[in-house]
């Protein structure tokens, strides 16, 4: 999808004031400061054990500073969980918070002062001048839910890339098309109801009726997977149906925007998802699909769900030919990702079928019968020798290569769906 709207510099100028505006009236996503002391919000990307799994092949040095940008922070998710997984792992170094929205980077900085965050500095201004602002270079870029809200997205992630260290990576979500089907029906039918421009609480209050009042036959009602304008008060619906300036990717395009900054893409997130060889069931269309690369098999894999609503990835300079790392030595650590040992013991079955949910499809996959002992081990801490040990001593009989292929098949799942990562000795 692309703006609506003619291409001239005036209209350009006034989407860029409608976009300002919007975040300065509706700060985005909606938090309450006081939530953390409940709760820390984690996601993908930028979780600190995915960034040095598939940024630097789990070989990176911890104990060295590390410099993250989140460009175009907003409210301060990515910002404060990265900062505060950072300071729990005793990772020095800084986050620098960059966003326009005076308000929605007040509440990013109400929130790191609950958390009694040190690591943070916050830099107002647009991700197009960060080579003035904040030129890094930086070790690692988060830009979330940003680049599909700029006039030229592939001039922001080219900046973005100019500041780039030459060892680093991004971590990017930008929408998906085919998952945000009806969204831009209603987008379509409320610039025709209420323009932008008008005041903006007539426009949420009219949106609302229109979405309560659509049939049951309207995309948006068809399509089931959208639920932000539920969820998110009026910043949410704002965002979603109201925004001024939004488009939306399919997997050939994430890649030509990837190329285009002379990046190489690294993977998706959850990889699971863009690997029809783990969706496709019958066996002659596997056979079909097994010499396409993995960028033809992603492609595939998103028209065959169809609800692909972002795309979340991973991606370095196309130079840099870091790959993320593999099992292959008893000295890689296994790290759990979103769940603690404890955790993903109680809901890891004892060998057998696990079923995985996402935006609406089930995904069943086979893990193999030593998974709850094996997750159990993993804190992080121990590599794969320690954790065969621990086992064998109450399996005499399991040999590092029994125990290995298990491993294997269990790692196989746990990183297909994002739940576990590896970390490699420092060379």
């Amino acid at each position: 999808m692309s703006d609506s709207g003619s291409d001239t510099g005036s209209d350009r100028g006034r989407r860029d004031q409608l976009v300002q505006s919007q975040y300065e009236a509706y700060p985005y996503p909606e938090r309450k400061p006081a939530d953390e002391k409940k709760r820390l919000l984690a996601g993908s990307p930028s979780q600190l054990a995915e960034v040095n799994h598939y940024v630097f092949g789990g070989r990176r040095d911890l104990s060295k500073p590390l410099a993250a940008l989140v460009a175009g922070g907003g409210t301060g998710d990515a910002a404060i969980m990265l900062a505060q997984q950072m300071t729990d792992a005793g990772v020095p170094g800084e986050v620098v918070h960059l966003d326009q929205s005076e308000p929605a980077q007040t509440i990013a900085q109400e929130r790191a002062k609950v958390r009694g965050l040190d690591n943070i500095r916050f830099v107002q201004g647009s991700l197009l001048d960060v080579a003035d602002i904040a030129p890094g270079p930086w070790d690692y870029i988060d830009c979330c839910g940003v680049l599909h809200h700029l006039e030229d997205p592939d001039a922001g992630l080219a900046a973005l890339a100019s500041v780039l260290a030459p060892d680093g990576g991004l971590g990017v979500m930008v929408y998906g098309a085919l998952g945000r089907t009806g969204i831009y029906h209603v987008q379509d039918m409320m610039r025709t109801l209420a323009p932008p421009g008008d005041d903006d609480k007539a426009r949420v209050a009219l949106t609302r009726r229109l979405v309560n009042d659509l049939p049951a036959t309207a995309w948006l009602n068809c399509n089931g997977l959208v639920r932000d304008h539920k969820d998110g008060g009026d910043p949410g619906l704002y965002d979603i149906f109201l925004h001024a300036r939004d488009r939306a990717y399919q997997v050939p395009e994430v890649a030509n925007l990837v190329a285009g900054a002379g990046l190489r893409l690294v993977t998706f997130i959850e990889p699971y998802r863009y690997d029809p060889l783990l969706l496709v069931h019958d066996p002659q269309l596997k056979k079909a699909l097994v010499d396409f690369d993995p960028l033809e098999r992603a492609a595939f894999a998103e028209l065959y769900l169809g609800n692909h609503k972002k795309h979340v990835f991973y991606a370095v300079r196309a130079a840099n030919a870091v790959v993320p790392p593999s099992p292959d030595t008893p000295d890689a650590v296994p790290t759990l990702v979103g769940l603690t040992p404890e955790e993903a013991t109680q809901q890891m079955p004892p060998g057998g079928k696990i079923t995985v949910s996402t935006e609406g499809h089930k995904q069943v996959m086979q893990v193999p019968s030593l998974s709850r002992a094996i997750v159990a081990l993993c804190d992080g801490q121990r590599d794969l020798a320690a954790i065969h040990g621990a086992i064998q001593e109450k399996r005499g009989d399991l040999d590092y290569d029994a125990f290995k292929m298990q491993f294997d098949q269990l790692y196989g799942v746990m990183n297909a769906i994002n739940r576990m990562v590896l970390r490699l000795p420092i060379d």
